[in-house]
């Protein structure tokens, strides 16, 4: 829950007199502010035990006792609350009591104690806790901050140094911050803005900078690969698909977002994609994701199936929360048949059933490019309809998309821009090609010029060599046209007609 949730929450528990209170967080001083703003709205006052400070008054900070050890403060509390009625205390920095030891047990007699004598108990902890404390009373999950939450913190760390530095963000600046930072605490969000101010002006170019700030903050992300694109990167062809996802981007707009949350729209949640192999499945990735200006990661579902009973649900679910941590960004899955179509396991099924409840169920801005080969091998409730956005099929490359091809990469590999007539004439030399086929081909042409100086470069030699190029549609013509039929007739082309 969030902030404000939370509040509410803490105050109707603490009118209850409920002996525990729960508070799952690993922002101490983010939690210990909203009870203080709970105290204060409900005339109560607590003791507030802390490792590095021993035990003190929650709203005045004076000393109370200078024993700092955890059964200290314990021995404090067991006594106030033999003596007094209506006691509150907060025990933060707590430790051993997951399990039944020599703590959580005196922390179980304390609470009992409390619950007669109306007093209130506060956990503060990110760790598991004893069942037998956690009957006495209630728990609750404090999130990191939302982006409203964000926005105000972003603001208010930026205020003071408004006169003093150059500042040229507008409302929608300090939203799509916000967005960008989703899913840090507190502090974090803290940290990252004041490395701005110390720059001595924050623009609109230091948005990109804050895109990639978890990125940076955590670089162990599990179960993901983060992939970087270089900053001139562009995708020849699939104008259908592009369409379509520049489309997807406005509502990305923080005017746009909030509308589609008024009307009860949810966010687009991805794409399927399917094609013949080669085509630029994996492009379309990575085109996602500079049209949007976000990062991308990759999740290969081959790398968190585990060996044992559990593991792989449980290394999904970490990779899947990961990948919601580090939004806004687009989740790659390649290959999405080799790690779900064994529908028959059980583990897959398990996988399976995880997989769409998360996509199904997912708040945060993730968005999801599945591609596949044989899309024909998945299970139907994965391509049925409204699982995905879309489901677009990415075929052999046409006349055109080849003459985009062909000119990208012999710009991008041989540094040359090649005439009208002669890429008219590989048009015809490169049908049925895939555009891997054309890629690998013309960077082949550059290996040989850079490792004999003796070669040049000329029409004949780009000729020859892809004359040479026996192309997918040719090696596997059967298989490559039962892909076509089944995208043709099931999925949105990716490209536009000819």
């Amino acid at each position: 829950m969030n902030y404000n949730e939370a509040k509410d929450y803490l105050t109707r528990y603490l009118k209850a007199r409920i002996p525990i209170i729960i508070i799952n967080s690993i922002e101490k001083n983010r939690v210990i502010r909203l009870i203080s703003q709970v105290a204060k709205e409900t005339n109560n006052n607590f003791g507030l035990y802390q490792m590095s400070l021993g035990v003190t008054d929650l709203i005045t900070n004076t000393v109370i006792s200078e024993d700092k050890t955890m059964m200290s403060a314990l021995d404090f509390l067991a006594n106030e609350i033999k003596y007094k009625e209506n006691y509150n205390f907060i025990l933060s920095d707590i430790s051993d009591i997951e399990d039944s030891t020599m703590a959580s047990r005196y922390l179980l007699d304390i609470a009992l104690k409390a619950e007669s004598m109306s007093g209130v108990i506060i956990l503060i902890t990110n760790e598991l806790v004893w069942p037998n404390i956690q009957r006495l009373g209630v728990s609750l999950n404090l999130n990191f901050p939302n982006e409203e939450e964000i926005e105000s913190t972003i603001r208010s760390t930026i205020k003071p140094y408004l006169n003093q530095i150059n500042v040229t963000w507008d409302d929608n600046s300090y939203k799509n911050a916000a967005t960008y930072l989703q899913g840090l605490s507190e502090m974090e969000i803290k940290n990252i803005v004041a490395s701005l101010i110390v720059k001595g002006s924050i623009t609109n170019d230091d948005l990109r900078e804050l895109k990639f700030a978890k990125q940076t903050l955590f670089k162990d992300i599990a179960g993901l690969e983060a992939v970087m694109l270089d900053d001139d990167f562009e995708i020849a062809g699939l104008e259908v698909l592009k369409e379509w996802l520049y489309e997807k981007k406005n509502l990305m707009d923080p005017i746009k977002k909030d509308e589609l949350k008024r009307r009860g729209i949810a966010a687009p949640k991805g794409i399927l994609l399917t094609g013949v192999p080669g085509c630029g499945k994996s492009m379309c990735s990575k085109a996602a994701a500079s049209i949007f200006n976000i990062p991308l990661y990759r999740l290969d579902l081959a790398t968190v199936q585990g060996q044992y009973v559990g593991q792989s649900e449980k290394q999904l679910k970490q990779a899947l929360d990961t990948a919601e941590y580090m939004s806004p960004c687009v989740l790659w899955i390649d290959e999405i048949e080799k790690g779900l179509n064994d529908a028959q396991s059980s583990v897959t099924s398990k996988m399976i059933g995880q997989f769409l409840f998360w996509l199904q169920e997912c708040q945060k801005p993730v968005f999801v490019i599945a591609s596949a080969n044989s899309i024909d091998s998945l299970p139907p409730e994965l391509v049925r309809k409204g699982r995905f956005d879309e489901i677009f099929f990415v075929d052999l490359p046409n006349k055109n998309e080849r003459k985009e091809l062909l000119k990208l990469y012999a710009k991008k590999y041989l540094n040359v821009e090649l005439g009208e007539a002669f890429v008219n004439h590989l048009i015809e030399i490169t049908e049925g090609f895939a555009s891997a086929d054309i890629e690998a081909t013309i960077r082949s042409i550059a290996y040989k010029l850079i490792a004999n100086k003796e070669i040049t470069l000329t029409d004949s030699l780009i000729i020859n060599e892809l004359t040479k190029v026996v192309s997918l549609s040719k090696t596997n013509p059967e298989k490559i046209e039962a892909i076509r039929k089944w995208g043709l007739n099931r999925a949105v082309k990716a490209s536009k007609e000819e």
